[in-house]
């Protein structure tokens, strides 16, 4: 019996006298497949359906398969289950397993989620973004609509008190693990060594040294492959079956993966964290496990999402070592030192504060919500990257000005893809060529189908002539997404363009040696020069991976020159600049662009008065503040006044933002006559701050931010920018004799001393000078008369007298 039978009843109990519950249950405890089952004769439940929701296709499959094997049938009986690849669902399926992304469609297509009458979210501690909004639209159907509608939230590693809270105090259920002892073995790694080549060690190792199967962890396919490769050239063990385990594999390389070793053979399984949970690889009672792990991690200024390779959190490292504890006792082999352990992060953090949230703010703007305010959500997502996602969206015509959906955003919605995707699909159909536009989106949307072409072209071509199962069922959902879009056939749509309209920041240009290019985004690009691709002069990017500054262009298409000045002409900027000749004359320039990307641009005329102001306008609003040219004068100024500002809001704000929200008062005079943005005078532009004060505080300004500090020999300059407040630099004799810190901010602020020696170097830094003297002046003086010794070095210098000249000599 499984650990999950001690907790039914309290379970059961729970879901009949209330709607919501959480389940706590380690790994290997039977959560997944039992609670579902047990629940198929409860009053409540009648003859409603079971959804459990899991955050992978594998998953989802796996659980089903195990729950309908349990009942002596097939999935799509009684038990079936549904991903966006397959769905094997009959007419008597009580029990549908489902992928937390189908669960998002199903409930914004029918909001009343009719027939269902539990919601199972089984391994919630994944947190993925599709299981968060899920469960969040999932309570508001519960308040509004159906408070018959059973919800569980189901997890191995949780905090539950959290999720108890998020449900209105539901009742937590706690069930024990059902784990054997496992000997934790700690392998180190050499940074120098390439973890592929530390991974086939570790591996050998464990079979070496082990019986039974070996379950590995590595962080992406990529690596699976070559480690795979390696094993095979030097593994000694004839009954050993070296199996990969990814997402992207067929059906039948998955289960041949799952299911037991066939007797007197082993199996050395490679897996990525999709073996983390759910799924139960028979016979393992040994892992390896290579910690590190591959996370999206969504750039907002790129528009971009790359896969990161993070070292594991704490949590997943202890999900994967308890995997060599399932049904015997194991071993876990770590490739890193025990001490490494205590600094890995407790989890990792939520998708919904890493992702892209186009897709989030669309099914939003769907479901009726202008924000995420009331949602039952545990973390919320970023403020700025769920407005850059909406921006992204009215830019694709499918949000209206004041954020509600658009005809076009109704539209996307009925295409399960991506916004930008179904964006792309849904201009390919007006085209009459929707399918080309679901292949694309397909190869998009699935890793590896089509090959490893850099050539969308050939990925395309590789696309049609693959007859694995996976390819046939990547097409016929191609055919659904066409059919989603209105369908549109006949016609013929370029490649390049339905990029293009798909990423307008990822339209690229090349530039120097061949291969080299600049995005519209501002980043630079490479595709290497042997690449067919490198001869062209435009590509539209779909993907992108590699540097800090520079990225290697992983999947792309030719974009024909004539394209953008039509079919993309909306996306050509025209602006009218300033500009020098080498002469040193101004003209002015029409430039007309694609963001970073200038496709031209030629002299229109010389400027008049009136033109040029309203340039130098222009710049400051496409630049900023920034672009203004800040001489001493004027920069000093400012730092008062930000300083002031600090202490008594009435003083102006003078910060970039400040500013720009005035510049109407302050900077347009101005720039009335000036010649350029760096030659504005530095005189003019502080006159032009002072305008800001209210004249009330006007005769105040040196008296509370004194530009100097009076010393007893005539006074030194006042730093109001240096960090950590106002700040001198002065000679420390200078300062013989001052009894008193002094201070600005009407005595507010003590002033930062930095106490120089007589070859101006660092003595001391002190906000209490009276202190400095009577405490570590001792040890001071004693440095400084062996170093100085023609300088005076008294011993109470409080009562000494200031001066900046050495001793006579003699004396």
């Amino acid at each position: 019996m499984l650990p999950i039978h001690a907790v039914l009843d309290p379970l059961k109990s729970a879901l009949a006298n209330g709607n919501t519950a959480a389940l706590a249950a380690p790994p290997g405890a039977g959560k997944t497949t039992v609670v579902p089952l047990a629940l198929l004769d409860q009053a409540w439940l009648g003859d409603g359906r079971v959804l459990v929701l899991e955050p992978r296709r594998i998953a989802a499959r796996a659980a089903a398969d195990r729950m309908a094997a349990t009942l002596g049938q097939e999935a799509g009986g009684t038990v079936g289950y549904r991903t966006r690849l397959q769905s094997r669902i009959g007419p008597k399926t009580r029990i549908e397993v489902i992928t937390e992304g189908v669960f998002t469609r199903m409930i914004l297509d029918d909001p009343g989620l009719e027939g269902v009458g539990a919601v199972l979210f089984d391994e919630f501690h994944e947190r993925s973004l599709d299981a968060d909004l899920g469960l969040a639209l999932a309570r508001e159907t519960q308040g509004a609509l159906r408070e018959d509608l059973r919800l569980l939230v189901m997890s191995a590693t949780l905090d539950v008190a959290g999720v108890s809270r998020l449900l209105d105090g539901a009742p937590v259920i706690e069930a024990e693990g059902r784990a054997y002892p496992v000997d934790t073995r700690y392998l180190g790694r050499n940074p120098t060594e390439r973890f592929e080549e530390a991974m086939t060690r570790a591996c050998l190792t464990a079979l070496g040294e082990e019986t039974g199967s070996v379950l590995a962890f590595l962080p992406g396919q990529g690596e699976i492959h070559r480690v795979v490769r390696q094993i095979n050239e030097r593994l000694r063990l004839p009954n050993v079956d070296v199996v990969p385990l990814y997402g992207g594999l067929d059906r039948a390389e998955q289960d041949r993966a799952i299911e037991p070793a066939a007797p007197g053979r082993r199996k050395l399984v490679l897996a990525t964290s999709v073996a983390e949970t759910s799924l139960t690889i028979d016979g393992v009672r040994v892992v390896v496990d290579g910690g590190l792990s591959r996370v999206p991690r969504f750039e907002p200024s790129s528009g971009l999402t790359r896969l990161a390779t993070v070292r594991v959190s704490r949590s997943s490292a202890e999900q994967r070592r308890g995997r060599a504890g399932r049904t015997e006792p194991g071993v876990c082999y770590r490739l890193w030192d025990e001490e490494q352990t205590r600094g890995l992060v407790p989890h990792q953090r939520p998708e919904i504060q890493e992702a892209d949230l186009t897709g989030l703010a669309l099914d939003l703007a769907r479901w009726g919500a202008r924000s995420v305010e009331g949602l039952a959500l545990l973390d919320p997502p970023p403020a700025g990257a769920l407005g850059e996602a909406r921006k992204v969206l009215t830019r694709l015509g499918a949000l209206d000005a004041e954020g509600g959906l658009t005809d076009h955003g109704r539209r996307l919605t009925r295409i399960p893809l991506s916004p930008r995707l179904a964006h792309m699909v849904a201009v390919a159909s007006d085209g009459h060529d929707a399918m080309t536009g679901a292949r694309i989106a397909a190869v998009l949307s699935e890793p590896g189908l089509g090959g490893s072409n850099v050539d969308l072209h050939e990925r395309l071509v590789g696309l049609e002539r693959d007859r694995s199962p996976r390819a046939r069922d990547a097409l016929k959902l191609a055919e659904r997404w066409a059919r989603a879009a209105g369908g549109g056939a006949g016609g013929s749509v370029d490649e390049g363009l339905l990029l293009a309209v798909a990423f307008p920041e990822r339209i690229a240009r090349m530039r120097g040696k061949a291969g080299e290019m600049l995005l519209a985004s501002g980043r630079g690009a490479m595709v290497e020069a042997t690449d067919p691709l490198a001869r062209e002069t435009w590509l539209a990017v779909a993907e992108l991976g590699g540097g800090e500054a520079r990225d290697r262009v992983r999947l792309a298409a030719a974009l024909d020159a004539a394209t953008l000045e039509t079919d993309l002409a909306r996306l050509i900027e025209t602006e009218e600049r300033l500009a020098r000749e080498p002469s040193g004359r101004a003209v002015i320039k029409r430039i007309r662009r694609i963001g970073a990307i200038v496709l031209d641009e030629k002299v229109i005329g010389t400027p008049d008065a009136s033109q040029l102001s309203a340039v130098l306008k222009a710049e400051v609003e496409a630049e900023g503040i920034g672009a203004l040219h800040w001489g001493e004068q004027a920069s000093a100024l400012r730092a008062r006044l930000a300083f002031l500002h600090g202490l008594d809001p009435a003083w102006p704000d003078v910060s970039d933002d400040g500013l720009m929200a005035a510049r109407e008062d302050w900077l347009w005079p101005v720039l009335e006559g000036a010649k350029s943005l760096a030659a504005t005078n530095d005189g003019r532009l502080a006159d032009a701050l002072r305008g800001l004060i209210p004249w009330d505080l006007q005769r105040r300004l040196d008296e509370l931010a004194p530009p100097r500090l009076t010393t007893p020999l005539g006074s030194a300059g006042i730093d109001y920018g240096a960090e950590g407040g106002p700040r001198v630099e002065i000679r420390v004799q200078e300062l013989f004799g001052v009894t008193t810190h002094p201070t600005v901010g009407g005595g507010r602020v003590p002033l930062t001393l930095a106490l120089l020696s007589p070859a101006r170097r660092p003595v001391q830094v002190t906000q209490d000078l009276p202190g400095f003297w009577a405490g570590s002046w001792a040890a001071v003086r004693s440095e400084m008369r062996g170093r100085y010794p023609r300088h005076p070095w008294p011993e109470n210098p409080a009562e000494a007298q200031a001066t900046n000249r050495a001793k006579p000599r003699g004396t």
